[in-house]
């Protein structure tokens, strides 16, 4: 099995339930507030880890009791968390998420995932091979993002791009990516699948909710269906999609065999509430699937 190396976003997650978003001055009673260790890059990570990957992450958190439990978690799970610093007077990064219907809405402030640097993506992926799996999302800095695709990319690492949230200025450094893993939203910003094409990526993964997700070269393209379950909080169910995927494909597995792990696991994600709480075990996917 090759390694998977995550650079990413460490947030600690307020979670609260409403039957419907509130209007301006308006004070709504909500109900089964929770809190869980969250980001899209450690949830990712995590997911990796629950799934048998091995997994090593880089990122940031304060020096916080947040912090404290993010890393609590992931180690949990067997991450490697060496590369994940502790940044004084800075907060560990938050997300205030509202599930409305089985439907997320999230705010966050970034805190100390702001703070990771080129001098910290060097060091992390100073002893990544070729073959190795590269994996990352929009979270943190798009400048360091797109240094970290960069050498990535020059090691000959397998490069997977999760671009939530989406942003344009993602766009100039798409050419050192292999695959990409938007949802709908997200591939109408950064242009449609031809245009990612023509950055040099070579394989869209588009992810299309209940009804499945698209799998796309410039050769073919085919959507597979995802199996059907009543959500209950869509919170990480992407990540654990993105985490299912890459550790497959770090077992030699085809893009179709690994993405359909990594939408099996995110179903199961999406029965439970909460971020990294949320993501099933390998035994667990291997059980459903039977």
């Amino acid at each position: 099995m090759k390694r998977i190396f995550v650079v990413g976003s460490l947030n600690y997650d307020l979670v609260i339930n409403a039957p419907y978003m509130p209007k301006g001055g308006e004070t709504l009673k909500g109900s089964d507030f929770m809190t869980n260790a969250g980001g899209k890059g450690a949830n990712q990570a995590y997911a990796i880890g629950k799934l048998g990957g091995e997994i090593y992450m880089c990122g940031a958190v304060g020096t916080d009791s947040f912090g404290d439990a993010l890393l609590s978690s992931l180690s949990g799970v067997n991450v490697n968390t060496d590369f994940v610093k502790r940044v004084e007077g800075v907060s560990t990064g938050v997300a205030i998420i509202v599930v409305t219907e089985g439907e997320n809405r999230i705010i966050i402030d970034s805190g100390a995932n702001a703070c990771i640097t080129k001098d910290d993506i060097d060091a992390f992926l100073a002893k990544a091979e070729k073959g190795d799996i590269f994996l990352t999302q929009l979270e943190n800095p798009i400048e360091i993002v797109g240094y970290a695709l960069e050498v990535a990319k020059e090691k000959g690492m397998l490069v997977l791009l999760n671009p939530a949230p989406a942003s344009k200025e993602i766009i100039k450094y798409l050419k050192y990516v292999d695959i990409i893993t938007p949802n709908e939203t997200e591939l109408e910003i950064l242009g449609g699948k031809d245009a990612l094409f023509d950055e040099g990526i070579t394989t869209v993964i588009t992810t299309l909710g209940k009804e499945g997700y698209e799998i796309a070269t410039k050769e073919k393209a085919r959507i597979y269906p995802c199996i059907k379950v009543k959500a209950v909080d869509t919170t990480a169910a992407g990540d654990t999609a993105s985490g299912g995927l890459s550790v497959k494909l770090a077992e030699g597995e085809s893009i179709e065999n690994a993405m359909a792990f990594g939408s099996l696991a995110a179903s199961i994600a999406c029965t439970r509430r909460g971020a990294q709480m949320s993501v099933p075990s390998l035994g667990e996917v291997e059980n459903f699937k039977k």
